[in-house]
């Protein structure tokens, strides 16, 4: 009995990556992103894959993809014209924002530009207590009034964020019903659904975001449904979110605020599912494309998930996978400043015309033509027109770098090297030292086209003991889009001394999450028995600023359960900061609850057993400003049990691996390539 083909698509900014599944077999296809129209990468992609390794698109029974739209229009301000509806004296909050300076000590910064301009920004009379109570009735007049003149400016979206409206949302649902009445075709997004949390400037700057984007995803969304349907695809689509879990097209159409980390979630989602299968639970994961370097950590299993996540100059508060993202990608363009340093990103050649090596009019050197001119990549793997031009890269590099620095080109290249992988060590080191993680217990698994290039000196540098590389390393993204259950956060912020909160308030609350979570898991054909829930608080010492984070226990909640909580926040302070104040009073902050639709993982076929592997080849390949003669392996020929000894070259489809002098390399039941440092 043939098995239903699961597809995933995840588009960089270098590289589409498609990976069908079916009957325990992967097929994996890269092809160059294509940036003015992103949804036709996917499409080529079906198109391709059709060719070349005939997946029927009729029989694609799930659909999933990753998309950096949301992020490149907030990015980019490329987004509709946005209005905003306000509380009548919280006009300017877009605007004063909190007090923290891109630059402490510099007097000339300024603050990002506002998602919505004041002149689009508009208040109306209406006012709730802290609790919720009305004191001020809501003017619908005022409000019919705005609603005539957003119609009259021909504004596409409008974020409303009204005072307290977590605590009491009918201000905010009127203001919407008025809203829709006079302008139908307006989108309106309520702050009292995208983000229903204290901290007035995080709110309203998440709800205008969503309006903002609202328009764009619901165009690319809604063309690239119709796209793969006339490709024949019968399957819903689905979305990735920041959060690590899919959703269905419409709620990414109506959420697209949910989707800003889309394409890095599904890494660090596949990363996780990878390392656990080889026994691995505490790992740092580090995807390195064409463009950028992310870099998350994975605890028990399960990625880190924040709500403190900037996305360019805005902090976005909904649930993202906590990963940190730096410009450091295959594509880096090198460069010697006016002070004759070497610097190295965060511009990238991209895929358009990408680096020297690659043949389409690039004429500045990257960390991927670095590698090339130290052998560790074959001139003739991964280019369009047969091996690359070596002497235009080695020109590049000299212009660029070498002359103005004084150096050998060999030397240059070294230098991009190292100072791209300075870059990416500093980067690892924020998710693990600097949170108080030691990086000696933890394994680090690599993918993205160019991450195990690098894989292996960080690891080295950072003391990792283990380097994980996936057998599908260069496509982990678009697997892990594959292997993501179906994921729905609420919450509701209910700010009031601890000693204070009545344990059925809180059980109503998360009945209330529950349900609405159930019943939109049960509209996606998930059964009761595959949906799960985790409910949690997050909770601060009175006077306190910002909050932790604590699981609250399944059961009924009760005094005992509370005090358990407690217990449990004093554990999670002292583990953060080194202390805890178990006589402070506590104060509640978020009532959270995840509903999660469990999804069964494709089965993959395990790679077939064989005798140790043989080199395919040898070159010359230079480390540390020492040449060696290294041998290269295909990775198509190691099967599990094969060992070797590094330096060597493994050299896949869509990925290349570095293992330095020293190292040793094996490869495990599952297929994946395990380097002890």
């Amino acid at each position: 009995m043939t098995e239903d083909v699961r597809v995933g698509v995840d588009i960089g900014g270098t590289f589409t990556d498609i990976v069908a599944v079916r009957d325990g077999d992967v097929d994996v296809l890269k092809l160059p992103s294509t940036p003015d129209a992103p949804g036709q990468g996917v499409l080529d992609g079906l198109a391709e894959a059709a060719a070349t390794v005939d997946l029927d698109p009729g029989s694609v029974a799930f659909f999933s993809h990753g998309t950096t739209v949301a992020t490149n229009a907030l990015l980019e301000r490329d987004w509709a014209d946005t209005a905003l509806v306000t509380t009548e004296g919280f006009r300017d909050v877009l605007e004063i924002g909190r007090q923290t300076r891109p630059e402490l000590y510099d007097f000339r910064t300024e603050k990002p530009r506002p998602v919505v301009g004041r002149d689009r920004r508009y208040e109306v009379p209406g006012r709730l207590d802290e609790r919720g109570a009305e004191v001020e009735p809501l003017d619908e007049a005022a409000v019919r009034r705005v609603a005539r003149d957003l119609a009259a400016e021909g504004v596409e979206s409008v974020a409303v964020s009204l005072l307290f409206a977590f605590e009491n949302d009918a201000h905010e649902q009127r203001v919407a019903d008025l809203l829709r009445a006079e302008a139908p075709d307006l989108s309106v997004s309520l702050s009292s659904d995208v983000l229903p949390e204290i901290r007035e400037y995080e709110r309203t700057l998440a709800t205008a975001v969503n309006a903002a984007l609202e328009p764009v995803m619901d165009e690319y969304v809604g063309e690239l449904e119709r796209g793969i349907a006339d490709a024949g695809v019968g399957a819903d689509l689905k979305i990735m979110q920041s959060n690590g879990g899919i959703i269905t097209a419409s709620a990414a159409r109506d959420r697209p605020v949910d989707t800003l980390l889309s394409g890095p979630a599904a890494g660090v989602q596949g990363a996780a599912h990878v390392a656990g299968r080889a026994g691995l639970d505490d790992i740092v994961t580090m995807d390195m494309g064409g463009t950028s370097c992310d870099v998350s950590l994975v605890r028990g299993g399960e990625p880190v998930i924040s709500t403190e996540r900037s996305v360019g100059d805005y902090p976005v508060s909904v649930p993202t996978v906590d990963v940190h993202t730096i410009g450091a990608g295959g594509g880096s363009i090198a460069w010697a400043d006016e002070g004759d340093v070497l610097r190295v990103g965060p511009r990238s050649a991209g895929a358009d015309p990408g680096p020297i090596c690659y043949g389409r009019g690039g004429t500045e050197p990257t960390v991927t033509d670095a590698h090339l001119l130290l052998g560790r990549i074959d001139p003739g793997l991964f280019f369009d027109e047969g091996a690359a031009d070596l002497s235009a890269v080695r020109e590049g590099v000299r212009r660029a770098v070498a002359d103005p620095l004084g150096v050998t080109v060999a030397e240059a290249a070294q230098g991009i090297l190292d100072v791209a992988n300075a870059n990416m060590e500093r980067a690892l080191r924020v998710v693990s030292v600097e949170r108080g993680h030691d990086p000696r217990e933890f394994g680090l698994v690599a993918y993205g086209g160019a991450g195990p290039l690098h894989a292996c000196r960080l690891a080295a540098e950072l003391d990792v003991p283990r380097v994980l590389i996936p057998s599908a390393a260069g496509v982990l993204s678009a697997l892990g889009l594959l292997i993501s259950d179906i994921v729905y956060d609420y919450s509701t912020s209910m700010v009031r001394p601890w000693a204070a909160v009545d344990p059925s308030t809180l059980t109503d609350a998360f009945e209330r999450f529950e349900q609405r979570g159930r019943e939109r898991l049960a509209a996606e054909d998930r059964s009761p028995d595959a949906v799960t829930v985790d409910r949690a608080l997050d909770l601060r010492y009175a006077g306190q600023s910002f909050d932790l984070r604590v699981a609250v226990p399944d059961g009924d909640l009760d005094e005992t359960a509370l005090s358990r909580v407690a217990e449990r926040f004093h554990e999670r302070h002292e583990g953060r900061y080194g202390y805890a104040s178990p006589d402070e009073p506590l104060e509640l902050v978020t009532v959270r609850l995840q509903a999660r639709g469990v999804v069964d993982p494709p089965a993959l076929d395990p790679p077939a057993d064989g005798g140790a592997a043989t080199p395919a080849e040898e070159r010359t390949a230079a480390f540390d400003g020492t040449d060696h003669t290294t041998p290269v392996y295909r990775r198509a020929d190691l099967t599990p049990g094969t060992t070797f000894d590094g330096p060597a070259l493994v050299e896949g489809t869509e990925s290349t691996t570095v293992v330095l002098p020293g190292q040793g390399a094996a490869v495990d039941d599952l297929g994946n390539l395990v380097v002890e440092t």
